[in-house]
């Protein structure tokens, strides 16, 4: 049996239940702190904890699927993110604006979390800026992107007073313009300028799945370098607007700071040619910091990247001539990711023969959730570690396949890991690094209620996202809601 992978060197192949990187573990009940939250520890019963909560628990009250988020995870994560860049970059002469990229998993206490953190926001939605604004981040230390932006999109950012839109293309230039004029028309005042940065593709992109690259030239977002300076000219052209840097982003699970070289190289030349003109005080480098899924995963210290990364901005701006400029980044996933864990309750357990002339046996281990509350596997061929969650066992390893209950072949949470031999119907689950995107990309198919979404710390949990029912789905359709409302008027 042949699975491809868009990882070369990560899938299986030929007559290979499991990838090459995947040993058969020493000890199925340890907890690995490159891939589990900070807080995850087993009791005397070998139960999951995580925020000194059992997962049984947690279970009982909200249901699975279940995200669950250590708190002190995520708080640990983006204050050292903030305190390495910041002494980076200060260590050349400069300084940093942290933005927590708000797609990676975004609600009102994450939200409120980074404002309080002193980390600023990113978001690329018209609903994306309504939960920041809601939550309570001050609209100076929002920013906006996107490669298309709505008129209405454009037009709620300026009267909100975002403090800087990423522009994606020139045709966006007249129309943040002219949501920009016709607001002041309509409040009669004289609107403040906006500050804008042009989001360019450098042609330098992360060692990644072609969907998580985004800095190719032949992609959707950004205007290529050699059309900078025409989209520049036009947009200093309109007194509206301040053109404040340029924006770039080569893509994500980046593991050290090489990437980040090539691109600075380039963004600094272009840089010193747009500073010779008029001053550009910032660069966006983006975000992408990677986390391991798996034993295949070797990102370098947080620590490592900034000062690698301050350093060759140093050395380029000496380069061409000009000041270090201010940096701004965004990460989102290397804040969020190790803090998510996904509960499931297992369901069917079944051998299947693989009938391909090789006596081998694939263990299917299906549980209550899948592709509709984590696509990645199917999107990018993300490969995620599980772990027998509500009990220890003693039972000798087995290596299993993950499924969801979905119709669909591809509907596989965990392509490959091992689970002890007894595990069986009623078991929790836990898949770990699930607290980026997972939420973010969670869907109805095949009706399925989305899950809730609950924060653990201190041995107590809080419920950040109300989980969907029947009765939710039920309501969304107008066919059955306008019956129900007929029937309940009768």
């Amino acid at each position: 049996m042949s699975i491809s992978s868009p990882f070369p060197g990560r899938g299986l192949s030929g007559a290979a239940l499991a990838p090459d990187w995947l040993d058969a573990p020493g000890d199925l009940d340890a907890i690995d702190p490159r891939w589990w939250p900070d807080t995850a520890r087993r009791d005397d019963d070998g139960c999951l904890c995580i925020g000194g909560v059992r997962v049984t628990e947690l279970a009982a009250r909200f249901g699975t699927p279940l995200y669950v988020i250590d708190w002190a995870t995520i708080t640990a994560q983006a204050t050292a993110i903030r305190d390495a860049f910041t002494r980076a970059l200060a260590d050349v002469g400069s300084a940093v604006t942290v933005y927590y990229a708000g797609k990676a998993l975004l609600t009102s206490e994450i939200v409120r979390c980074m404002r309080d953190l002193g980390l600023s926001l990113d978001v690329a939605s018209g609903g994306e800026l309504a939960v920041a604004v809601a939550a309570g981040m001050p609209p100076a230390r929002i920013g906006m992107h996107g490669n298309d932006k709505s008129y209405a999109e454009l037009r709620a950012a300026v009267a909100i007073g975002v403090g800087t839109i990423v522009i994606d293309s020139l045709d966006e230039i007249d129309l943040l313009v002219a949501a920009i004029g016709d607001r002041a028309a309509e409040t009669g005042e004289r609107p403040a300028r906006q500050r804008v940065r042009l989001r360019v593709t450098t042609g330098v992109h992360a060692s990644t799945h072609e969907y998580l690259a985004t800095a190719t030239e032949d992609q959707k977002f950004g205007v290529a370098l050699a059309d900078v300076d025409e989209a520049v000219a036009r947009i200093r052209s309109h007194p509206e607007l301040e053109f404040v840097g340029l924006h770039s982003h080569i893509g994500s699970q980046i593991f050290d700071h090489a990437g980040f070289d090539a691109a600075i190289d380039r963004l600094m030349a272009v840089h010193a040619r747009l500073s010779r003109i008029a001053p550009v005080p910032e660069l966006n480098l983006g975000g992408g910091f990677g986390i391991a899924y798996t034993e295949a995963d070797s990102p370098r210290p947080i620590e490592e990247i900034a000062h690698g990364v301050a350093a060759r901005l140093a050395r380029a701006a000496r380069a061409q001539g000009v000041p270090v400029p201010r940096i701004a980044i965004e990460p989102g996933r290397s804040i969020v990711g190790r803090a998510g864990v996904t509960l499931y309750e297992t369901g069917t357990v079944k051998d299947v023969r693989l009938g391909d002339g090789v006596e081998r046996v694939r263990r299917y281990v299906s549980v209550d959730g899948g592709m509709s509350d984590n696509p990645r596997p199917e999107l990018y061929g993300a490969e995620y570690q599980v772990s027998l969650a509500s009990r220890g066992s003693t039972a000798a390893p087995a290596l299993v396949r993950v499924v969801g209950r979905h119709c669909e072949s591809g509907d596989i949470v965990v392509q490959a890991d091992w689970l002890p031999d007894d595990v069986h119907r009623g078991d929790l689950l836990a898949v770990a690094d699930t607290g980026a995107y997972c939420f973010s990309l969670s869907s109805n198919y095949n009706m399925t209620p989305r899950p809730a979404m609950v924060a653990v710390a201190d041995g107590k949990a809080r419920l950040l996202v109300h989980g969907e029912t029947i009765e939710t789905l039920l309501a969304r359709d107008a066919g059955i809601a306008g019956r129900i409302q007929r029937e309940g008027d009768a």
